[in-house]
C-alpha cells in the first residue's frame, strides 16, 4: 500500500495497492465484513491527495508519469492525465485558485525540475478540467513533496 486516506463521502479508506494499479475503496462499516471496491488505474501507484473539495484523489503512477483521478462520490476512475514530466512524487499535493483555470492540483516529480499544475473544475472550467493547464520550472533537480497553504502566497517544493 502506497498511501491510505479517509473518504469525505462514506465509511471508506481510500488505498492505494502500488505494483497492481489498482486503488481499493474499502468499505469499513461492518469491520468483521469489509467491502471492497477495486478501481483499475494506472501501475505502480504511490503518493496521492485530494482536491480542494475532497471529492476528488489523485494518486501518482510515476513509473508511467502519470495522475489517476479518483472519484470518491461515484467510485470510479475519472481521468488518467500525462504530468509532462518525470516520476511524478505530489506527496499529498497542493491546491489552490488559478486566475484563468480556477481550482487547480499541483506535483512535483522526482525525475524532473518541472511542476504540473492540473485543471480540477469540471463545472465552471471544463475545458481545462483533467488536464495540465500549466507546467512551471523548478528551481531544482526534481523534489519529493509539494505544499501550499490558502493563506500563503508560495507553493513550497
Amino acid at each position: 500500500v502506497a498511501s491510505i486516506v479517509a473518504s469525505h463521502f462514506a465509511p471508506e479508506w481510500v488505498l492505494n495497492i502500488k505494483e497492481t494499479g489498482q486503488v481499493w475503496l474499502v468499505d469499513y462499516t461492518d469491520p468483521s465484513n469489509p467491502g471492497i471496491k477495486m478501481i483499475e488505474a494506472e501501475r505502480f501507484l504511490h503518493d496521492g491527495g485530494w482536491d480542494s473539495t475532497k471529492r476528488y484523489f489523485l494518486v501518482a503512477a510515476n513509473a508511467r508519469n502519470k495522475i489517476a483521478v479518483i472519484d470518491a462520490k461515484e467510485k470510479k476512475l475519472t481521468a488518467l492525465i500525462n504530468t509532462g514530466g518525470i516520476k511524478p512524487h505530489p506527496g499529498r499535493g497542493a491546491n489552490w485558485v488559478d486566475p484563468e483555470f480556477g481550482p487547480v492540483w499541483a506535483t512535483g516529480h522526482i525525475g524532473d525540475s518541472v511542476v504540473s499544475v492540473i485543471g480540477m473544475d469540471p463545472v465552471n472550467h471544463p475545458d481545462s478540467a483533467w488536464k495540465v493547464v500549466r507546467t512551471i520550472s523548478a528551481l531544482s533537480s526534481g523534489n519529493l513533496f509539494i505544499k501550499t497553504h490558502p493563506n500563503s502566497k508560495w507553493v513550497w517544493l
